[in-house]
């Protein structure tokens, strides 16, 4: 942004390079390349005690250098290093067919799928709860309290009891995994909405109530475009809450397929590395889903007559 000639007023302009310059992106990537120096240090850190190990059996000398490389290309390392976890993710996603069991995107389909259906039901849940809440002061007083209560409970001693009583009336499968997201994400929704449907300030409902509205109308033409915003800002934090309740509810249940199934072969076998990858696959898919209620939002709100920003 420069100043116009003789007016000192701002101005769009400077190209590209400048709007890079000014932006988040070069924050955001130092931080990124520090991060993953730290990982390489962490990791030649932690797998030395091994390797160590390994050269005194078998009577190898290295140098500095080569003891290094050594620990960062172990099989199966204490902490693998950045470059095994992205050769791993690379190979297991672009280079295997979507249907074969050792691809991520066959894995990530299976947790997405209960995730979806999870986040559905959760963010429906939650809007219900809300509009009850918001208009009926008994369930404020009431339900609300339950609600948080609910989420002090460890979701990694939910699980197991959810899918074995499902499992005891013959429900398995996507069900109970769906289930459990619900249970992660319904709650940031129900409190999100419960303010934005009481974001409305109270000259604007007194004004509604001049006009002999009905709560019906105050409700339709007031509430819910004020409460939009809240709306899908809390479904972000749903969505990605869901994804955490469909990896851990696929834990307990000896899924063969799922990035928690692929969680746990991973760990039954010591393949560190594949668990890493499982574990940026699943961030990937987070960021997605986070991505696309984002831009959902926007163009519900841009429909609605908000300004693009």
């Amino acid at each position: 942004m420069t100043a116009a000639a003789g007016t000192g007023v701002p101005v769009r302009g400077g190209g590209l390079w400048s709007r890079f310059l000014a932006g988040s992106t070069i924050p955001v990537l130092s931080i990124l390349a520090g991060l993953v120096v730290l990982w390489y240090v962490a990791a030649v850190w932690m797998n030395a005690p091994f390797q160590r190990d390994l050269n005194q059996r078998a009577g190898v000398t290295q140098t500095t250098r080569e003891f290094v490389a050594a620990t960062l290309s172990q099989p199966k390392p204490t902490l693998p290093a950045p470059h095994q976890v992205a050769q791993n993710f690379f190979e297991n996603t672009f280079l295997r067919k979507v249907t074969s069991n050792r691809s991520l995107v066959y894995h990530a389909w299976v947790t997405l799928s209960s995730t979806l259906l999870g986040f559905a039901l959760g963010t429906a849940l939650g809007v219900l709860i809300a509009v009850g809440i918001v208009h009926v002061t008994a369930l404020d007083r009431s339900l609300m309290p339950w609600i948080i209560t609910s989420q002090t409970i460890p979701i990694l001693a939910v699980a197991p009891m959810i899918i074995v009583v499902l499992a005891a009336i013959g429900i398995t499968g996507l069900i109970p995994k769906a289930l459990i997201s619900t249970y992660l994400s319904f709650f940031p929704v129900a409190v999100g909405m419960v303010k934005g449907l009481r974001s409305p300030e109270i000259m604007h409902l007194d004004l509604m109530r001049t006009y002999n509205a009905s709560r019906s109308q105050v409700f339709w033409k007031l509430r819910v475009p004020a409460s939009v915003p809240f709306l899908f800002a809390s479904m972000k934090v749903a969505v990605a809450a869901a994804l955490v309740g469909a990896i851990v509810g696929e834990l307990p249940t000896g899924a063969v397929a799922g990035i928690g199934a692929k969680l746990l072969a991973g760990a039954y076998y010591s393949q560190t590395v594949e668990i890493w990858a499982a574990l940026v696959a699943g961030s990937i898919v987070a960021a997605l889903l986070v991505t696309a209620v984002d831009i959902a939002g926007r163009l519900v709100e841009r429909s609605m007559g908000a300004r693009p920003t």
